[in-house]
């Protein structure tokens, strides 16, 4: 469903990346991406375009493309063989990045979005992962406010991503 748009380092440089932000904030208000991350949050992904389209029985399914077309174009979800996959922060295949919350266990994207999860649904839950470097497991406790003390020590690292032609990660 999305488009691979292909820009110059000029017009990616000219990109205004506070635009950006202020849209994709903007977007997650939305009534469609609202149920998509409900949907996630309460039985995980991936989840059929049709259930989608199902839940919002107001409006026109070919309206309701446009608007998942539109979403996955601006890296908000992630559309494949009629499936939404991802919905940032929730991927629908399995990573290395485990939340466990009331409503069960979930993926997230990568480590931020694992931690960032805590705070968008108002209540704590337990990251489940391994060390990059040493392959130690890793559990701790995130709550709305930050990380619990089980997480002393412990740190989150940014790299570069390794496939630019790729929007989500494949693998983390």
């Amino acid at each position: 469903m999305a488009n691979l748009v292909i820009l110059t380092a000029e017009e990616f440089k000219a990109l205004d990346p506070l635009q950006r932000q202020a849209s994709r904030r903007a977007a997650r208000q939305e009534p469609l991406l609202r149920v998509i991350l409900r949907t996630f949050l309460q039985r995980g992904g991936p989840i059929p375009v049709e259930d989608i389209i199902a839940a919002s029985p107001d409006a026109h399914p070919a309206v309701l493309h446009d608007a998942l077309v539109a979403l996955d174009d601006d890296d908000l979800i992630r559309v494949r063989d009629g499936q939404i996959d991802v919905a940032y922060p929730f991927s629908g295949a399995p990573t290395p990045f485990r939340v466990r919350l009331s409503a069960g266990e979930r993926y997230a994207c990568c480590a931020t979005d694992a931690l960032g999860i805590a705070p968008m649904v108002g209540e704590p839950l337990e990251i489940t992962s391994s060390c990059h470097h040493c392959g130690e497991p890793l559990k701790f406790v995130a709550t709305p406010h930050g990380v619990g003390l089980d997480a002393e020590g412990l740190m989150v690292w940014f790299g570069k991503r390794g496939d630019e032609g790729c929007k989500a990660f494949d693998s983390l």
